[in-house]
This record gives C-alpha cells, sequence and structure tokens, in this order.
C-alpha cells in the first residue's frame, strides 16, 4: 500500500523525471497493491502533470487498485484535469470498474473540532 497526496505525487514524479529515476518511481506505483491518491482536485493539472496521472493510472490498470478521495464530484474531473483526450483516457481506466462511495456530511476534521472544543 502506498499513499500519496496527488499534488505531491505530480510534483515528485516531475523532479524524477529529471533526475533519472522516473522509470523507477513508475515501476514501484504500479506494482504496489493498493494505491491512495489523496485530495484529488485541489488545483487543475497542467499537461504534464495530466499525462503523469494518465500514465500512473495506465500502469496500474487492472493490476492494482487504486483508491482516489476527492471533494470534487467526477462530473468535474474533466474541467480539473484540462484536456479532454486525456481526461476521457483517465476517466475511462478509472471509472467503469470502480465502486464509487459518496459522503454527505461534514468532514470528520469539523466534526473533531466541535468535540475538542466542547471539552
Amino acid at each position: 500500500m502506498r499513499y500519496h497526496r496527488v499534488g505531491r505525487l505530480l510534483s515528485e514524479l516531475i523532479l524524477a523525471r529529471g533526475d533519472g529515476s522516473y522509470l523507477d518511481a513508475m515501476k514501484a506505483l504500479s506494482k504496489t497493491q493498493l494505491l491512495i491518491l489523496d485530495d484529488w482536485g485541489l488545483n487543475s493539472l497542467t499537461r504534464e502533470e495530466a499525462l503523469d496521472l494518465l500514465e500512473v493510472i495506465e500502469e496500474r490498470h487492472q493490476m492494482g487498485s487504486t483508491l482516489i478521495i476527492s471533494q470534487v464530484p467526477v462530473k468535474a474531473w474533466h474541467r480539473l484535469i484540462g484536456d479532454v483526450t486525456i481526461a476521457d483516457a483517465i476517466l475511462d481506466r478509472l471509472v467503469h470498474r470502480a465502486y464509487r462511495v459518496e459522503m454527505e456530511g461534514e468532514s470528520m476534521r469539523k466534526q473533531r473540532s466541535k468535540v475538542s472544543t466542547l471539552r
């Protein structure tokens, strides 16, 4: 299992491309049984970031599980990815075999902060 915040993962992949360790980083991500990508959609992606994300998803497609945590509804992901073709490719690999759990209500952080202020 590996946990990554999406923004940091994409930054690490850009650095890995620069220092020559990109293929090793991609291999490690593809071999992980469960990849957790948190904070998806906080920022729109550059074309390079979208391509890196596509590469990660493609390498993992039908090889392992990918858990994406986001406050952004899936219907808005095309806009965040930016390039329609890349967005279609990413979503095609993710959505068709996905289990979606949509949560409602206040965040756990907000609920916990209310409990701690009452004490």
